[in-house]
Order: structure tokens, then C-alpha cells, then sequence
């Protein structure tokens, strides 16, 4: 069940090793189960109780779980050694860590920790901090795969471009849904479907749906209405393919637009172009955001926008599909070719009760950024 080749993932543990020498690093310890997923193929939801996967300079790895994901483990990735803690009212799984480490001969090693992660809930971490600090000397090293995760293969690649076409096929499909009178949750159903008929997934974080004064929101929150006459729908979505997203973002004008709709479109609109202008090699991150605020500070849309104006995407899992570098002011990372990112720009006009948004997922290049979507950009009307 492996979704990439050995060889692929031969690959990616090469460059793990390269990185974790030059951090002088004699272990890690990985607890994202993004980073497991990515080095080994491992697919599984169990990342929400204690598991690590262990990973020597040398290139050994051992993985550290329960009972019910011994054989997910087996079945999805390319880990041979696999270590079972016992479920039990007294379990502490950190004691087990420990003496597999020790059977690996790390004792005083120098070892990076992913910290920074929803694999490892604070509790956890606490135990571990405690049952290690006089075994090993701990190093945060939650940065180090992310960094090397967010620089995609051609393999890489080739999975997010099935995602992107997947995500134009909900749209499609979700469009077709909408009208008056229209139920969400027919929506929904009919984007989610589209993506799952289409060999993809479920996605690291619900799709967001909201109209009325709940398309200025950018969470899903549960509850359904119908659509009137005239209304706004707000939607996020991503095609999903081996768990790697594309995400996309629009609002659909039911009915007839408003002049404000017109006019926050036309920013939300010239705002993205600007930011594909600079989301390319010899700019960062933090240029890109800095792209997105002065088109709105010109529309005189500053206090409408947001913070932060997309991020990488990948390979991710619960609770969310945002991934890292994010595009938002002072980020000094710099912008590389074979990038997935995806940018959004969301105006939400509280003082009138209007939203706009848009936004899709691109490959960096040697030179301008590539829309992995085929959708144009209109604003969408039904």
C-alpha cells in the first residue's frame, strides 16, 4: 500500500541524515505524523495517542506504538522494526522509549525532539522531557522535516496535480448544487463525493462552508441553512490525493451581487495577482504577504483582511492541512522552485456583512509561480 516508491522514500531519508549530521544530531525523535508519513509511508490517525518513530544517523528506525496500528504500520509504510506499549491503567509508554533507546545504544546522545507538533500533546511531552533529560541531551528539532517537506519531488509533484484536479471537480460539482433554496449540507455532500468517487481522500480539516453572515467566517463550524434569494456562500476545499492537498477558496454570489461584493472582488482578485508576482525565487515569504497588504491598504481594506495570507501545502494530517512556511509578515523564508503553495485572499466586511474570497494552489518555478487549478478566476455567480 505504499503510495510512493522505495526508492522515493530512500530519498527523503538521505536528505533527513544530510540535515540531522549537520545539526550534529544523533537521533531523532519524530512525533508529527506528517514527518512519519513523509520518511516511511506510515498512514494512520493514531499520531492522537503516544507514539514516535526513532530514527539513528545511521539510517535505523524504529517505530514506538499501540497495539492497533502494529499492522497499519505493516501494511501502509517501509518499517521493519516495530515496538508494541501495552495499553493498561498504569501505562506510561515514555518507560518504553526509553529502553528502546537504550537498546539502540543512543544513552548520551545528542537527540532532536519534534516538540511543535499535534503528535505530542503537552502531557506527553512533560513525560517525556522527565523520563529522558538524564538519558540523552534534547535538541528541538521540530523545524528540520518540515523544512525538507516543504521542497516537493517530482513524485510529490505529480500526487498534488491529481489533488488540484480532484479540488476543481468538487467545485464543479458543489456549483451545480447551488441555488436558491439550496441545503448545504447537498453541497457539501456533493463536493466531498466528488473528491472520494475521484480515487481521493478525506481532507486534514473539514471543507468550510458558510453563507448569510456566515460566509465572513473561515472555519467550519457544524449547522446548515438554505440559501435565499440573494446571499453569499463562502467555500474552502482542497482535492486530496494520498493525503496531499490542493486547497482552494471562492465565495458564490447567489442571486445578484451587491456593489460592495463587486468591489471586494475586484481587490480580492488584483491582490492575488500581486501575490503570484512575487512567489517566485528571489523573494520570501514574508514578500508575499507584504504583496496581499498593499493591495488591500490601497482598497482601503486593511481592517478586512487577514494576518496571514496562505501557506504551504502537503502531505498533512488532522487537525488541519495548513502547513509551513506561512505567508505572513517578516517570514524570511525564502520562496524555491518545486513549492506547493497555497494563497488566499479573504476580505470579510463585518461593518457591511459582506465576504469575498479567493484563492488556489500553485507550483513554484524557476520563474513565475504555475496555477495547479484550471478554475478561472470570476467571480462566481448563481
Amino acid at each position: 500500500m505504499l503510495h510512493f516508491s522505495r526508492d522515493e522514500f530512500a530519498g527523503r531519508r538521505d536528505r533527513l541524515l544530510a540535515e540531522m549530521a549537520s545539526n550534529k544530531l544523533d537521533a531523532m525523535l519524530l512525533f508529527s505524523q506528517a514527518s512519519m508519513y513523509w520518511l516511511t509511508g506510515y498512514d494512520t490517525f493514531g499520531f492522537c495517542f503516544f507514539q514516535c518513530l526513532v530514527v539513528k544517523g545511521d539510517g535505523e528506525m524504529r517505530l514506538l506504538t499501540r497495539s492497533a496500528d502494529l499492522r497499519q504500520a505493516r501494511h501502509t509504510s517501509i518499517i521493519e522494526q516495530i515496538t508494541v506499549w501495552r495499553d493498561r491503567g498504569s501505562a506510561d509508554p515514555t518507560v518504553d522509549l526509553r529502553d528502546m533507546l537504550e537498546e539502540m545504544d543512543l544513552l548520551g546522545a545528542r537527540i532532536g525532539v519534534e516538540w511543535a507538533t499535534h503528535g505530542l500533546t503537552a502531557a506527553n511531552g512533560q513525560m517525556l522531557e522527565a523520563r529522558l533529560t538524564s538519558f540523552a541531551t534534547l535538541k528541538d528539532a521540530s523545524d528540520l522535516i518540515p523544512g525538507l517537506r516543504a521542497v516537493k519531488s517530482p513524485a510529490e509533484i505529480e500526487t498534488v496535480r491529481e489533488a488540484a484536479r480532484l479540488g476543481d471537480l468538487a467545485f464543479e460539482a458543489g456549483l451545480a448544487q447551488i441555488k436558491p433554496g439550496a441545503d448545504e449540507a447537498d453541497i457539501l455532500a456533493a463536493m466531498q463525493g466528488a473528491v472520494l468517487a475521484g480515487g481521493g481522500d478525506y481532507p486534514a480539516n473539514p471543507f468550510i462552508i458558510g453563507s448569510g453572515d456566515d460566509a465572513l467566517l473561515c472555519r467550519y463550524k457544524s449547522g446548515r441553512r438554505r440559501l435565499d434569494e440573494n446571499d453569499q456562500l463562502t467555500l474552502e476545499w482542497a482535492g486530496v490525493k494520498a493525503q496531499y492537498h490542493a486547497a482552494l477558496m471562492r465565495t458564490v454570489i447567489v442571486g445578484s451581487p451587491s456593489d460592495r461584493h463587486l468591489q471586494l472582488f475586484d481587490a480580492a482578485r488584483e491582490a492575488l495577482l500581486a501575490v503570484e508576482a512575487v512567489m517566485r525565487p528571489g523573494f520570501t515569504f514574508g514578500d508575499v504577504f507584504d504583496a496581499h497588504a498593499a493591495v488591500m491598504e490601497r482598497h482601503e481594506l486593511a481592517r478586512h483582511r487577514l494576518s496571514a495570507c496562505g501557506y504551504s501545502l502537503g502531505g498533512t494530517f488532522a487537525p488541519s492541512w495548513m502547513d509551513t512556511p506561512m505567508f505572513v509578515a517578516g517570514n524570511a523564508a525564502p520562496i524555491v522552485p518545486n513549492m506547493t503553495l497555497f494563497a488566499h485572499m479573504i476580505i470579510a466586511d463585518s461593518d457591511t456583512g459582506t465576504a469575498m474570497t479567493l484563492g488556489r494552489t500553485y507550483l513554484t518555478t524557476e520563474g513565475m509561480a504555475e496555477p495547479l487549478s484550471a478554475l478561472p478566476l470570476d467571480l462566481a455567480l448563481r
